[in-house]
């Protein structure tokens, strides 16, 4: 299959269905793995989850997996001792592996008490060589959209002006982006979320909910009163201060 890599041992591409992006506390429902050996034999398998936590919707329109298509599937801790095997001796491959699926991987096996090491594997990250190859950062987006070189890049002068240029640049490309501030916020955030971070939203009462994270569609009064170190412990991480704030007024209520 690999007609330009030489293979010294095994190498296993790994891609990952999941309940969200926080690689902390989300969960895997469908684990795909691409085994190529280095005599050329291709072992390919593909597994569902049952994730054990309500797959998001949001996540649903992505991937297409319901709750009802895992119900009857193997937890992750079912399935792990064979997954280590078969990727026992592998190198490893995936698009954004290395920030994404391996710290997911690794955060389910820690979570069932088997562990999995990365020791002495090579680790590719498909995505890493597109950035690094096809720049996403400022100076190739003001090639990109203004068809100009970013004289000055990396200073914050320069830096702002070129991202003004873009962004207005960016308006006159794509007809179907909002013409004000207030659209162009609501088309880059969540538009049901309360905060920055996105976290909080309100159901169709009026209640305030978790959209996000471990505890996804809870009551955030029912959280504060049931699992406060939870909100605790978004006092002291990076979240954006009025995701604490709402946190922190939830703590207080129910106190």
């Amino acid at each position: 299959m690999l007609k330009n890599i030489r293979l010294e041992r095994p190498l296993a591409v790994i891609d990952l269905e999941t309940t969200g992006i926080d690689t902390k506390i989300d969960r895997i429902i469908e684990i795909s793995v691409l085994k190529l050996a280095p005599g050329g034999d291709v072992d390919h398998r593909t597994r569902r989850v049952n994730p054990g936590v309500p797959i998001p919707p949001e996540a649903t329109a992505i991937h297409g997996i319901t709750d009802d298509d895992v119900a009857e599937m193997p937890s992750f801790r079912g399935i792990a001792p064979s997954l280590t095997k078969f990727l026992d001796g592998c190198d490893l491959a995936g698009f954004n592996v290395l920030n994404y699926d391996l710290k997911l991987l690794v955060a389910e096996y820690n979570r069932v008490g088997l562990g999995f090491s990365v020791a002495g594997r090579k680790v590719i990250d498909t995505c890493r060589i597109y950035h690094q190859r096809e720049p996403r950062d400022l100076t190739a987006a003001f090639r990109f959209y203004c068809g100009l070189d970013h004289e000055g890049a990396h200073g914050a002068a320069a830096d702002v002006l070129a991202t003004a240029a873009i962004l207005d640049a960016q308006v006159a490309r794509y007809r179907d982006l909002p013409r004000t501030v207030e659209g162009l916020h609501g088309h880059c955030n969540d538009p049901d979320a309360m905060d920055m971070g996105g976290m909080f939203g309100k159901d169709e009462d009026g209640a305030i909910v978790l959209i996000r994270g471990k505890y996804k569609g809870r009551s955030l009064n029912e959280i504060a009163r049931a699992k406060p170190d939870y909100l605790e412990w978004m006092q002291r991480e990076d979240f954006f201060d009025d995701t604490k704030r709402i946190a922190l007024e939830a703590l207080k209520q129910a106190s």
